[in-house]
């Protein structure tokens, strides 16, 4: 079986969440008998410029073949975020604006690889499937309709404007097949392109298997960093991932409970400005033994985000036996919760605050969920039936 993944950035330098998940997959798959898998991809690594840092050309990554294309130019930030001003903006409205203005917008949003669509053409013949992750970029929507007849879309989608884009309808329908990594972006799938129910899927039940790796240690971690009682955030340090909130709820908390000894520690790249505080403790990107032992010696994780389709490190606290608190306005987070029985969820302040006192003052149910959320990944994030999903559907594909 010869697979070809598409992606908008591929490597270990790569961190963000859809890259680093494909990448995941691919590698995975590669390791089955009888595959042969490749990426397609861009010279990026940074997702706000697209600038072309990789070398052009063909290398091998962990039994994965990986072709990078240079991309024609880099982003204008200034340009791009005018635009989006009104694009996005006629599409929250329910309005939206003509189809050569979006696929303006969609061009600007990058990367703009004007080679990886005539490639695509070339090697149609070379691969059995063609899977696409992320409907939100270039890479995605111009490549997509070159193999449509042989292509998996993994949409990630979530309820966001860009999805209410005109230009998103028809691609919609466009592909052989669909992969989920979750119940709730099913739902929500059908729910905005109808045509997609006709079309063969993974039924939601999707991801990445969960494995924790050698050498955590979460008494070494406290006396590394000298942290002994602290909640986790791990993940891009983000206005998009409701950092802002977090830190605004974390400090009204520590306001309403002078003595409390509780801290946040924050681990990955921030790119939004982090309050000053003793209590904020921020550890920058973080090597993956120290994520796991941080994860094992926090009380638990939390994740303000309102906008994920799946969330790894969500996975990889319950498989580190920790519960999780996650935000209500997130349908797949809050599903999680529900289906594992492994975390809290809130909306608002005295929401947080209820939550966050009741995992520190009930610690023997905090430890039954964090033992919930070990038999939640085990049932359904192992590599053994993530991947055994992944070739009833490609071989669906591709005998079809």
């Amino acid at each position: 079986m010869r697979v070809c993944f598409v992606v908008q950035r591929y490597g270990l330098e790569v961190n963000g969440g859809a890259e680093a998940y494909t990448r995941e997959v691919a590698e995975h798959l590669a390791r089955l008998p009888g595959y042969e898998v490749a990426c397609l991809t861009t010279c990026a690594i940074n997702y706000q410029t697209w600038k072309n840092e990789y070398e052009p050309g063909v290398t091998m990554l962990n039994g994965v073949k990986v072709e990078r294309l240079s991309n024609s130019a880099e982003r204008d930030v200034d340009s791009f975020n005018k635009l989006s001003e009104k694009v996005l903006g006629a599409a929250a409205a329910r309005s939206p604006l003509s189809r050569e203005k979006e696929e303006e917008w969609m061009t600007k949003q990058g990367p703009c690889c004007p080679d990886l669509p005539k490639r695509l053409a070339n090697i149609r013949d070379d691969y059995d499937v063609f899977v696409f992750v992320c409907y939100l970029y270039y890479t995605t929507y111009f490549g997509l309709p070159v193999v449509a007849d042989k292509a998996v879309f993994i949409p990630t989608a979530h309820e966001e404007t860009p999805i209410h884009l005109g230009i998103f309808e028809k691609m919609f329908t466009l592909p052989s097949a669909f992969y989920y990594n979750t119940v709730e972006e099913k739902e929500l799938t059908n729910a905005l392109f109808p045509s997609s129910l006709s079309k063969p899927d993974n039924g939601g039940k999707g991801g990445v298997g969960v494995v924790l790796p050698d050498g955590i240690d979460g008494e070494a971690f406290k006396v590394k960093y000298n942290l002994d009682n602290f909640m986790l955030y791990v993940g891009r340090i983000d206005e998009n991932k409701c950092c802002p909130e977090l830190f605004k709820y974390f400090a009204e908390y520590k306001k309403r409970h002078p003595n409390s000894t509780l801290k946040l520690v924050l681990m990955g790249k921030p790119v939004c400005e982090i309050p000053e505080r003793e209590d904020i403790v921020s550890l920058g990107f973080v090597s993956e033994e120290d994520k796991f032992s941080g994860l094992a010696a926090c009380r638990f994780l939390v994740l303000p985000s309102k906008f994920e389709s799946l969330s790894i490190v969500v996975l990889e606290a319950m498989k580190s036996n920790k519960p999780v608190l996650v935000s209500a306005d997130c349908p797949v987070l809050k599903g999680h919760a529900l289906r594992s029985n492994a975390g809290l969820y809130y909306s608002g302040f005295l929401e947080f605050e209820g939550c966050v006192d009741y995992l520190l003052e009930h610690k023997d149910i905090a430890r039954k969920m964090g033992d919930n959320g070990v038999v939640y990944v085990d049932n359904d994030y192992s590599w053994d039936k993530i991947c055994e999903g992944w070739d009833r559907l490609i071989s669906k594909v591709a005998g079809e």
